[in-house]
């Protein structure tokens, strides 16, 4: 379904979506949308994104090797940009693909469900930022 703006839901999208992580995607997005009550969701890049003031992350749903999930600062360059961000990341899951972008990759719903606490604490950190 389209909302009143012309964009699809992102349970209406979900709903559509034939992706071999489905279960870790639906998981993800739970864990996301109850880390803070100022996240919300749309459908953005082709696939669901999470924001609060700004967009902050995405999901990759063409990724090899897994699911990931990107975290960013939203699609305008920001001046964090250049220097970096300082987020804790105690449990290693960040990849960091640049300094104000870094993928989290997950292989099994078991993997999310075990790195659940050490994945909220790191979304916490990362909004800090948007």
């Amino acid at each position: 379904m389209v909302n009143k703006t012309g964009a699809q839901s992102v349970d209406d999208f979900l709903a559509a979506l034939d992706h071999p992580h489905k279960p870790e995607i639906l998981a993800l997005r739970q864990i996301i949308l109850a880390a803070d009550p100022s996240i919300c969701e749309e459908i953005k890049w082709n696939a669901p994104s999470f924001r609060t003031t700004e967009s902050f992350a995405t999901f990759h749903l063409r990724a090899k090797g897994g699911l990931q999930l990107i975290l960013h600062l939203g699609a305008k360059v920001r001046e964090m940009a250049a220097t970096g961000i300082d987020v804790a990341d105690p449990a290693g899951l960040l990849k960091w693909l640049a300094q104000d972008r870094a993928a989290v990759t997950f292989t099994s719903l078991a993997e999310v469900h075990a790195k659940q606490p050490a994945f909220t604490a790191l979304i916490r950190a990362w909004i800090v930022y948007v």
